[in-house]
């Protein structure tokens, strides 16, 4: 079960749609799973139907790490909309384990800390309800 922090940063419901739906039912679940395809065994982000590397249809959801590595960061000094007073935030890529790279906050006690190369881990952020997104603080 992955654990839930609440890290100050907005949040709202995730919009389900087909191809993103077995992904969020595993984040409401606790789990973070990725979409892989059982013809190459490449796993990918962002969830599609089908494998952009051998466009195969043969696609499972396992659970996987949740663990990853601060690939390229920049520091949101002043944002904009509901982000507009909780800067200084940190928007990263961050490299998984398992090989896909996904945009994402990395919620640090203090941005200046956050670097390239950095572990990070998976958390989930209350939002809604019920339901949660995913974002990453430092491991």
């Amino acid at each position: 079960m992955i654990e839930r922090v609440a890290t100050g940063l907005p949040t709202r419901e995730p919009a389900r749609t087909l191809e993103t739906a077995p992904f969020w039912d595993a984040i409401a679940q606790g789990r973070f799973v990725l979409p892989h395809c059982e013809e190459c065994g490449e796993h990918f982000w962002y969830p599609r139907r089908f494998c952009p590397y051998c466009s195969s249809t043969s696609i499972a959801w396992p659970d996987v790490s949740g663990r990853g590595t601060v690939y390229s960061f920049t520091i949101i000094r002043k944002g904009q909309g509901p982000y507009k007073d909780v800067g200084p935030y940190v928007l990263a890529i961050v490299e998984l384990e398992e090989g896909p790279r996904l945009m994402t906050n990395v919620a640090a006690t203090d941005p200046e800390t956050v670097h390239v190369g950095q572990a990070v881990r998976v958390v989930l952020d209350p939002a809604g309800d019920t339901d949660a997104i995913f974002r990453f603080v430092p491991a």
